[in-house]
């Protein structure tokens, strides 16, 4: 930042605490008291209720939505495992089963037959 970046900031500074100042507590007192009374009108305070309602709902049913998903992808990777497994075994039994025909080729000395 150059040094006239830097006196423009240190004077925009100043003058914003200058007119803050100005206003003081008794206009800040005013603001609030405007926001408060517009807070606390019926029309917003049903808005507030109407969405602290909704809010209430939806979070009730984010458990069982949540129990539910998670059973779900659970189910799916137990399944997956399952398959897998399952895949796994019969590779290995077709596996075995080579190894004992090759094998009891060996053993007698005779070549397979190819048809």
């Amino acid at each position: 930042m150059s040094m006239k970046g830097k006196l423009l900031f240190v004077t925009g500074l100043a003058v914003g605490y200058v007119l803050g100042s100005r206003a003081g507590r008794k206009r800040y007192d005013q603001i609030a008291a405007a926001a408060n009374k517009v807070w606390q009108s019926p029309g917003i305070q049903k808005q507030v209720h109407a969405a602290q309602d909704y809010a209430a709902e939806k979070v009730g049913d984010i458990p069982g939505a949540v129990f539910d998903g998670v059973r779900k992808l659970t189910g799916a990777a137990i399944d997956r495992a399952q398959a897998k497994t399952t895949e796994t075994q019969a590779k290995a039994r077709a596996a075995r089963a080579a190894a004992a025909e090759s094998a009891a080729e060996s053993a007698s000395g005779s070549e397979p037959l190819d048809g």
